[in-house]
Formats: C-alpha cells, sequence, structure tokens
C-alpha cells in the first residue's frame, strides 16, 4: 500500500492485516528463522519494542541474532526496503548503523506464515551521555554524514513529517473515535486546534526548508554507545523531513542547557552538513506534533493487548488532563525566540 505517503504513517490499512501479533509464538518465530536457514537452539529473548515484535536469538552455531517482526499492516514491502536500503547505503559509507541481514538470494526482508521480518547482528552498547559536549558533538558529526547520504536521494514509498500527518489527522482521529472524555472533549478540542495554529506559525517563520532522508525518531535509546562511539539503531521511522528533526530529541532540561547541548551538536554536525539555522524555528513546532501524534499512536494500537499493560494510565481522566496542560505549555513555547537567533 504505497499510497500510505500521503496519509498518517500508522493509519489503519483498508484492508484486513495477514496476520496478527496474537498468533506470533515462540515456535513460529524459531520456524520463521529455519525457513532462512538460521536455526536457533531455543533461547529466545523478547526485548522493549511495542509497535513491532523484536527478539534476541540465541543461535546453535554463533552468536545470538536480533529478529524483528513487523507490525501486519503499517508498511508496505517497499518502504520496508526503502528502509534497508537507506541503512546499507550508510553501511558503504562507514557510518555505524545496524543493517539488516542478507540470505544468499540478497534479500533483507523475509516472509513467513503471513508475518514479514528482518535479522539483524545484535550490538551491545550502553545510553549516551547526553550532558557531555564531546559525546554530543561525536554524535552531530555521525548525523551530519547520515544526512549528508540522506540529502543524495528521495524516499518514493515513506510518507513526510508534515502537520498533516503528524498534528491534523492524529488529532481528529482521537476527536472522533471515542477516546477523548466528554467533559474534556471541548477543552481539547480547543487547545490542539490553538497548538496547531502555533505549529503552522513556527514553520511559516521557519520558510521554506528542505527535506531530507532522515533517522526519524534519534532519541538516545535509539543510539547505543561503546568505547570506539556510536551507533545507530531502529530505523523504523525513518522518513523525509527537516534536519533539526533528528537533533532535538537528544535536548533535554532547560532553555540554556539546550542551547549549549544544540551548539555542541552543530559543532560536529556542520563538520560534514551545512545546517539552516532557520529549522531552528522548528524545534518546538515538531514537539508539538509529536505529543499529538503520540498519544493517537497509543490510540491506534489499543487493541494490541500489549499496549494495555504497557500504558495502563492511558486513557485515563487524568491522562487527557495532562494532555491538555502539556499541549497549552507549547502554545507558550512556541511563540518564545528560537534557541538563539538566526
Amino acid at each position: 500500500m504505497d499510497k500510505q505517503v500521503a496519509g498518517a504513517y500508522n493509519a489503519g490499512m483498508t484492508t484486513p492485516p495477514p496476520a496478527s501479533f496474537s498468533t506470533l509464538t515462540p515456535d513460529t518465530v524459531l520456524d520463521a528463522l529455519d525457513s532462512i536457514g538460521l536455526h536457533g537452539d531455543g533461547r529466545l529473548l523478547a526485548l522493549n519494542s511495542y509497535e513491532n515484535r523484536v527478539y534476541q536469538i540465541g543461535m546453535e552455531e554463533g552468536p545470538p541474532l536480533v529478529t524483528k517482526f513487523y507490525r501486519p499492516g503499517r508498511w508496505s514491502d517497499a518502504a520496508i526496503m526503502e528502509e534497508h536500503s537507506f541503512v546499507q547505503e550508510l553501511v558503504e559509507r562507514e557510518i555505524p548503523v545496524v543493517v539488516a541481514w542478507a540470505a544468499a538470494d540478497g534479500k533483507t526482508l523475509h516472509q513467513f506464515d503471513g508475518f514479514r521480518f528482518a535479522v539483524f547482528p545484535r550490538h551491545g552498547g550502553r545510553s549516551p551521555e547526553l550532558e557531555d559536549e564531546a559525546t554530543l558533538e561525536w554524535l552531530g558529526r555521525f548525523l551530519g554524514r547520515i544526512h549528508a547520504i540522506g540529502g543524495l536521494s528521495t524516499f518514493q514509498h515513506r510518507p513526510t513529517l508534515d502537520i498533516a500527518s503528524f498534528g491534523e489527522e492524529p488529532s481528529a482521529f482521537l476527536l472522533t473515535n471515542g477516546f477523548v472524555p466528554e467533559d474534556l472533549l471541548e477543552a481539547y478540542r480547543s487547545t490542539v486546534a490553538q497548538a496547531l495554529l502555533g505549529v503552522r506559525r513556527c514553520f511559516e517563520r521557519a520558510g521554506s526548508v528542505g527535506a531530507l532522508r532522515l533517522h526519524g525518531d534519534c532519541h538516545g535509546s535509539n543510539v547505543l554507545w561503546t568505547d570506539a562511539g556510536p551507533h545507530f539503531v531502529d530505523f523504523d521511522d525513518s522518513r523525509m523531513g527537516p534536519a533539526v528533526q533528528d537533533l532535538w530529541m537528544l535536548l533535554s532540561g532547560e532553555r540554556k542547557d539546550m542551547v549549549r547541548q544544540m551548539g555542541a551538536l552543530l559543532a560536529g554536525y556542520e563538520d560534514f552538513c551545512d545546517f539552516d539555522t532557520r529549522e531552528l524555528y522548528l524545534i518546538e513546532a515538531l514537539r508539538t506534533l509529536r505529543l499529538i501524534h503520540y498519544a493517537a499512536w497509543i490510540a491506534r494500537r489499543w487493541d494490541d493487548p500489549a499496549f494495555a499493560v504497557a500504558f495502563p494510565w492511558f486513557n485515563t481522566q487524568r491522562y487527557w488532563q495532562d494532555r491538555v496542560l502539556e499541549l497549552r505549555e507549547q502554545i507558550a513555547l512556541m511563540d518564545e525566540p528560537p534557541l538563539w537567533q538566526s
């Protein structure tokens, strides 16, 4: 369903998916590996993932592997292959990312019993120390290299991070599907509308900024650090968008802290890729879109039993009160100057 580009990336497909995670048993996982000539020894460890199902699997020969089973109906085959190709392109430029294993026939996307899956080498590492300026500069250099490659081509089957798919459509989904309590419905409706106006103003102030192939979800948990430096994992959310999307999620703390952190990131980034400082106007707008989108992401997955266990606080009265307050804070932040004047 390549036309997903036009809508929300995690919207439901128009036809029922061929399988659901309720039928993904340990035997199915091991049989899937067997089908491509990889033989597990029965050791199976579920890793922290909600969108997909990811397992570390002990092998009869060699080190453990990591297998990702893609959520049925989320991405088209072409979109998944586009992700794999992008990561392979980065590997060929000696950028430290984790690439999907290729079978003898060259395929990196495999199918078994209605599921699509990919296999990856296991990479260890720890979370990066994001308060350390040297670490941030190091991360910035690699992000600059990723973006230099990302700007050489465009995705054809993956969406673009924009206001429609990350703000307008998700908020409409929440408002029309009974997730927001009735007594908070008008408060959420008016607040999210005001927040989206603020997002549009930020984009207007930034002007016509470019879009390139991104990691898309570049927070600290998707960077593994070793003594040799970082390597980037999980390009599952890769899409077209402004470069700053891969930078702002590495920022935290008070404004003065984020100014310092962004300065360190860009000190490394601009060794390899130019940064359009107008994109600094987009940081709080992108954060606002992520908050709206995140609530809708949980809502769309609420029939998945794993989500009710992982997010027991979702859909409570307190949850939606907090979302209204959160968006009101973002409305104020979006009217502040960027981290530094362009």
